[in-house]
């Protein structure tokens, strides 16, 4: 059931971006930097931090659009650069294959990892976590929709 409710979140990411080419990158409202791509970016590093980093225990494993530096580079350094679309969605894709391959190896939700900031965390509030990360930026997805070319609903 998580998996499933977790794969029709990604599906809503994908649904909210389809179609759209310099729209990817526009802002919400200034001073924002709020964007569909930019929202793209950030899941495809969250991805990769709950599983590649925590759960996988993968040394190594660092946000690839957003840093120390620049946390906020997610948001801050998406545009609608043909290149810089598919980079983004090339990770996210690679991330979320990742994902999906981790939990269906799992020999159960208990699997755990250790993070920073959490503690001990399992696969199974890692998949409920990514739920509710996933249905939150999705509204914000379905705003800067409709604010683009007024489509609404899933």
């Amino acid at each position: 059931m998580l998996v499933r409710f977790l794969a029709d979140q990604r599906r809503t990411l994908v649904l909210k971006c389809e179609g759209l080419t310099d729209g990817l990158a526009a802002r919400s409202a200034a001073p924002s930097t709020l964007s569909l791509i930019g929202l793209v970016r950030h899941l495809a590093d969250v991805e990769r931090h709950w599983f590649r980093e925590i759960l996988a225990g993968e040394p190594g494993t660092t946000p690839l659009f957003s840093s120390p530096a620049s946390p906020d580079g997610d948001f801050d350094g998406a545009t609608a650069d043909p290149a810089a679309v598919a980079e983004a969605w090339e990770a996210w894709h690679a991330a979320v294959a990742h994902a999906e391959d981790f939990t269906e190896r799992a020999p159960d939700l208990d699997v755990t990892g250790e993070d920073g900031w959490r503690g001990t965390v399992s696969l199974r509030w890692v998949l409920i976590h990514m739920i509710e990360e996933y249905a939150r930026h999705n509204g914000h997805a379905d705003l800067l929709r409709e604010r683009l070319d007024g489509s609404i609903g899933v």
